[in-house]
C-alpha cells in the first residue's frame, strides 16, 4: 500500500498497540518508508503512559523528532495549524468494540477535520477482539460527550474500519476515507482465537478478559461507585466503602433468574 504515501506528507494518530507483529511500532515503521510529518497522540499518550483524564500538550517524539499533537487536551479535534504540514492522517490503534471507548471518538474528529481541511484518512483495520457480537443500549443524544458521540450500541461488532466507514456513510462525516482491510479475517472470532499477542489497549484493559467485563461494567463510571481501576483487576469489580455488598446480592439474585 506504499504507492498511496507516495509524494505525500503523512501524520499518523496511534498509541501502543500499533505495532506489527514483531513488536515494531507503526511509527518507527512509517518514519522508515514515508514522509512523516506529524503524529497526533490520543488518550493516555502516544506511548501509552497517562492514565485516564490525563491532559498532555504538544511535545517532540524522543525517538523520531517528529512534533506530537495532543488531541486529549484543549484541542480533541486537530485544528488546520495541526493538519497544515499533512496531506494523508493514518490512524492505526486497536480497538475494543466498546462504545466508551475514546479512541474511537479521537478517530472521529480527524475524520471531520480532514473533511473541513481537504485531507485524506487512512485506516489501518485492525480485529474487533470481542467478535461481532451486539448488544447493550443505544446511546441518547442527550449525552453525547467524549465518551458516546453516534448513536450505536454499546458493543457494536464493528472492526475500526468498518466503524470508520459508518462514521463516514450513515453520520454524514463524508471525508477522503481509505480503509486498509485485513486478510483472512472472520468476524466471529475473538482475541482468544488468535495467535497474536496481547498489547494492553489501554492501561486499565491489561488482559482479554478485562475486555469483556469493560463492556459491562465501564458505565460504573456514571455513578459514585468504583469499577476497579487502580487494582489488579480493573472492570472486574465494582465497590464503593459505603455499599451494603451483602443486601445488593440478595436483591440481584431475585431480579436475575
Amino acid at each position: 500500500h506504499l504507492k498511496l504515501f507516495e509524494g505525500q506528507r503523512v501524520g499518523l494518530l496511534t498509541n501502543p498497540t500499533g505495532v506489527d507483529q514483531n513488536f515494531r511500532a507503526t511509527v518507527d515503521i512509517l518514519n522508515e518508508k514515508i514522509n512523516l510529518t506529524a503524529l497526533y497522540s490520543p488518550e493516555h499518550g502516544l506511548r501509552g503512559n497517562l492514565q485516564d483524564s490525563v491532559h498532555l500538550d504538544h511535545y517532540q517524539d524522543e525517538e523520531t523528532g517528529v512534533t506530537v499533537y495532543s488531541l486529549y487536551g484543549k484541542h480533541r479535534k486537530p485544528t488546520k495549524e495541526m493538519l497544515d504540514d499533512v496531506d494523508i492522517i493514518c490512524y492505526d490503534i486497536q480497538d475494543v468494540g466498546a462504545r466508551f471507548y475514546t479512541f474511537i471518538y479521537s478517530l472521529a474528529h480527524i475524520m471531520e477535520a480532514a473533511k473541513e481541511h481537504g485531507k485524506k484518512v487512512v485506516v489501518f483495520d485492525r480485529p474487533n477482539p470481542v467478535g461481532d457480537t451486539v448488544e447493550g443500549n443505544i446511546l441518547d443524544l442527550k449525552y453525547r460527550s467524549f465518551i458516546g458521540y453516534y448513536p450505536i450500541p454499546q458493543r457494536y461488532g464493528l472492526t475500526v474500519g468498518e466503524l470508520a466507514m459508518l462514521f463516514n456513510e450513515e453520520f454524514g462525516i463524508n471525508c477522503d476515507l481509505t480503509v486498509i482491510k485485513m486478510s483472512g479475517y472472520k468476524r466471529d472470532t475473538t482475541w482468544y482465537d488468535y495467535d497474536l499477542p496481547f498489547i494492553l489497549p489501554s492501561p486499565n484493559l491489561p488482559t482479554i478478559e478485562s475486555l469483556f467485563v469493560y463492556l459491562a461494567t465501564c458505565i460504573f463510571e456514571g455513578t459514585n461507585m468504583s469499577e476497579g481501576r487502580g487494582t489488579t483487576k480493573p472492570f472486574s469489580i465494582i465497590g464503593a466503602p459505603w455499599l451494603k455488598s451483602k443486601e445488593l446480592i440478595k436483591v440481584l439474585e431475585k431480579k436475575i433468574p
